[in-house]
């Protein structure tokens, strides 16, 4: 379950919101009681983003903006930064949508399947791979970006397309940490980093004392 609860349908007024569930769901379909979309996913990103109307409203209006006919970007490239960025932040999610999105673009199982190791790849091209870093410079470096990795961006894109390469994936790193912290559809999962038991009987005691006897044993 996500992390807040999701919002029925019955209980959505927003002309907005209710736009979106019709257009995914269906005129009646309500994805808590039936989940489901198009891509596999649960589709719960909806009903906890309408706990807010302003924030469903601004956010939808994002997706607008990175798919409007003016965007310069080249499609690849935004899709490649999305996806990057889905892995380095951990989003399930996120990643596992912006793979069915390059897929799309026409990019093969191999290449989408290295962008998780794009540093040790040949699959990608010297601007490919420029845009790959400076998407790991806006989601595990916080936006700290070497002078070279900007000047290498430079001699592939204008000053416009890095504009709206900074901007669209950075808020793709935004909607990577917030699907991992409401545990929105893909990333409502157990946590990977946990405790692994020690075997029956023993302690942490047992361990120290072993390694001290055998530090003088020696």
């Amino acid at each position: 379950m996500p992390a807040i609860k999701p919002v029925p349908r019955k209980d959505i007024t927003n002309k907005t919101i209710l736009a979106y569930f019709n257009h995914l769901f269906g005129p009646d379909r309500d994805p808590i009681d039936d989940p489901g979309t198009a891509t596999g996913s649960p589709g719960d990103w909806w009903s906890v983003f309408a706990n807010s109307e302003e924030v469903f409203e601004h956010a939808v209006a994002g997706f607008k903006l990175y798919r409007s006919p003016n965007i310069k970007l080249d499609p690849v490239l935004r899709e490649l930064g999305q996806t990057r960025v889905g892995w380095a932040i951990g989003s399930q999610f996120v990643f596992s949508q912006h793979c069915k999105m390059l897929r799309a673009l026409g990019l093969s199982d191999d290449k989408i399947k290295a962008v998780a190791h794009w540093q040790i790849s040949d699959l990608f091209d010297d601007k490919e791979r420029a845009v790959l870093a400076y998407a790991d410079c806006l989601a595990t470096a916080h936006g700290r970006t070497p002078f070279d990795v900007t000047e290498k961006l430079k001699t592939f894109l204008s000053d416009e397309e890095i504009m709206e390469f900074t901007y669209i994936i950075s808020m793709y790193v935004m909607h990577a940490i917030m699907s991992r912290a409401l545990k929105t559809e893909f990333d409502d999962r157990p946590e990977a980093i946990v405790e692994v038991d020690a075997p029956e009987g023993s302690n942490s005691a047992d361990f120290l004392e072993s390694r001290q006897k055998d530090k003088k044993g020696t």
